[in-house]
């Protein structure tokens, strides 16, 4: 199987565009809507990836708009490489959680900066629980099975951080 150029981020955006043309600015708030339980990218990478795929030819940039946005659009070239990048082989996941490392350190926190920590992290999973299983939802009601599926990692993830937290001694 031919390994594709791009890496996951850059992927994300290209599969995003196959919605039609996009500002980094709208890619960043689909992105965040459609993938944001599961995955995470940043403004700043958004806006690296977009003039590195359009160097490689896998977008075009359109005419700029108000405030300098600039629409890009997938090439022809940038929907083979897309499928390239689907079909290879996933990378292994990086792990990395704030809140674990935090914890890692927790003999240098005080007993109350550990339960702030512990409280914090238990309202952002839940939210985030919250959102992932209304998303799950609206994607069940429209048929997308793959959206639900992803979502099920993202409510799964959320429960088990939920539960890990109830583990974590705070003193």
């Amino acid at each position: 199987m031919a390994e594709s150029d791009i890496n996951a981020t850059a992927a994300a955006l290209l599969g995003l565009l196959h919605e039609g043309p996009m500002t980094g600015g709208q890619l960043m708030a689909l992105a965040e809507q459609r993938l944001g339980r599961f995955w995470s990218m940043t403004r700043s990478q958004v806006y690296r990836e977009l003039p590195a795929l359009a160097e490689k030819g896998y977008v075009r940039p359109g005419k700029p708009g108000p405030r300098a946005s600039q629409p890009y659009s997938i090439t022809a070239a940038g929907k083979r490489a897309f499928q390239r990048w689907l079909a290879e082989t996933p990378s292994r996941d990086a792990l990395r959680n704030s809140v674990a490392l935090r914890f890692c350190f927790g003999s240098m926190l005080t007993p109350a900066q550990l339960k702030e920590l512990q409280e914090y992290a238990i309202e952002y999973h839940n939210q985030e629980l919250a959102m992932a299983r209304e998303q799950a939802r609206e994607a069940k009601k429209e048929g997308d099975d793959f959206a639900v599926a992803a979502l099920d990692f993202a409510i799964n993830y959320n429960k088990a951080a939920l539960s890990w937290l109830k583990t974590v001694p705070v003193k």
